[in-house]
């Protein structure tokens, strides 16, 4: 029972945001951005810890305005998403554009894949179903939500224009698939792991349990490694997808060294683009959460 009430309050929701006008969603998604920010203590709490952690030399009246920016950015970020099976080309072209693709489109070329350090940063659900729809499918490393008929109806939104899941129990299979084939892998790396899936690296100077697969299949098909995110641009009022500079993973006779190596540089070129979008990154997981041993809990 509880399953099926939950699926359908969310499709529910879903309808009514996706049938509003664009605008008056977004002002309904600000109203209840407000109310989640003002209800949910414990994730407020979350974000300003980790706000305080990454970045101790901003005011903390500053650092309090990013953490609401937070959250009307995942108000839109939801717009989005109920919005998007109505979405084509050509009607999202007035306020949506792409800046460094001839990257993307080079490494494609060279016919061993792309693996895309993704992260929750700006609006990645979008990101990956404009990329299907403008461009071609590309595959997703996600964790399946616990309800199972919820996670068909937003499966089948992401995977409309042929985007494909791969399931994170199955991580080093699919993703070694997809780069015999030349496909497009997008990872989001900027969750907490748990030894052994991920190793301690530096992001924001903290210690951090990060992903290494990313890394580890880098280095052993030759796969081309970028970053990519749709941010929201204020003054342009539409969003971008920025493909940033290729990340060359090391291949040195080390192999674990070179995986810890091509990770730090994974977390140095999120953090980066987090500090040029501070308002637009998911601030209120525990990114920190798992310690090395022997170190005292963050939260």
């Amino acid at each position: 029972m509880r399953e099926n009430l939950e699926y359908w309050l969310v499709v529910f929701i879903a309808r009514v945001l996706g049938r509003m006008p664009r605008g008056l969603a977004r002002w309904f998604a600000d109203g209840l951005a407000f109310t989640v920010y003002c209800c949910f203590g414990r994730l407020r709490r979350v974000g300003e810890r980790n706000l305080e952690l990454a970045l101790p030399e901003i005011p903390a009246e500053e650092r309090n305005r990013i953490l609401r920016r937070v959250y009307v950015h995942l108000g839109w970020h939801l717009v989005e998403f109920c919005r998007m099976p109505r979405y084509t080309v050509e009607n999202t072209r007035d306020w949506i554009r792409t800046e460094g693709m001839e990257r993307y489109h080079a490494a494609q070329a060279r016919g061993k894949g792309v693996l895309i350090i993704a992260g929750h940063l700006g609006v990645w659900e979008l990101m990956s179903f404009y990329h299907s729809m403008a461009e071609q499918g590309l595959n997703m490393v996600i964790r399946p939500l616990d309800n199972r008929r919820l996670d068909e109806f937003v499966q089948g939104i992401r995977c409309q224009y042929g985007n494909h899941a791969i399931h994170k129990d199955d991580f080093g299979r699919g993703l070694l698939m997809a780069m015999r084939k030349g496909e497009t892998v997008a990872i989001l790396m900027d969750t907490n792991m748990t030894p052994p899936q991920g190793a301690f690296v530096k992001f924001f100077g903290i210690e951090a349990c990060t992903a290494t697969g990313l890394a580890h299949i880098a280095r052993k098909t030759g796969a081309a490694v970028m970053p990519a995110y749709m941010l929201w641009e204020k003054d342009e009022c539409r969003y971008v997808i920025r493909v940033g500079e290729e990340v060359q993973i090391p291949h040195t006779q080390d192999v674990a060294a070179d995986i810890l190596a091509g990770t730090q540089l994974c977390n140095d070129v999120i953090e980066s683009w987090i500090r040029r979008y501070p308002d637009q990154w998911l601030w209120i997981h525990r990114r920190w959460k798992t310690r090395p041993p022997g170190e005292p809990g963050l939260y």
